[in-house]
């Protein structure tokens, strides 16, 4: 029978720096970092796509990605990518955000900090979907900006 000491676990901290729910039980003592468990005020740094942005919290000496909760943007080489993201670039970057954190469902698939995302009390998640930026999560509608909604 093997013994516990031979099952030797790690987690990539530089890769992932958020420890998903099942994770914060083995690897919380171990991170290098504070981890993300209730609401933050952060900076934006840039904006990756219509819906991932990368930012600063002053816990933290690194940037990392945020996930923005509930929406669903095209992908930068899919129709109305480039617009989203342009769109979230100017509602966002560069300014102060508070992140909304359900402590539930914190981090996604590939390892981001998944978070609602408010500017003086706005929610962009909600205000992208209703300028025609993004999807609510999970409708996989066509990537067709309506021409009503484009920005110019």
């Amino acid at each position: 029978m093997p013994r516990i000491d031979q099952f030797k676990m790690e987690h990539d901290f530089e890769k992932f720096p958020e420890l998903s729910n099942a994770d914060l039980n083995l690897f919380y003592f171990q991170s290098p970092h504070k981890q993300i468990l209730d609401d933050i005020v952060v900076d934006v740094t840039k904006v990756t796509d219509g819906d991932t942005i990368k930012v600063k919290w002053a816990e933290r000496d690194f940037e990392f990605p945020v996930r923005i909760l509930d929406i669903d943007a095209p992908e930068l080489n899919e129709p109305g990518g480039l617009e989203s993201k342009a769109w979230l670039t100017g509602k966002i970057l560069n300014k102060e955000v508070d992140l909304r954190i359900s402590r539930r469902n914190r981090v996604g698939k590939w390892g981001r900090l998944l978070a609602r995302v408010e500017v003086n009390g706005m929610n962009i998640g909600q205000e992208s979907i209703m300028f025609g930026f993004s999807e609510p999560f999970g409708s996989n509608q066509d990537w067709k900006i309506p021409e009503t909604y484009k920005w110019r």
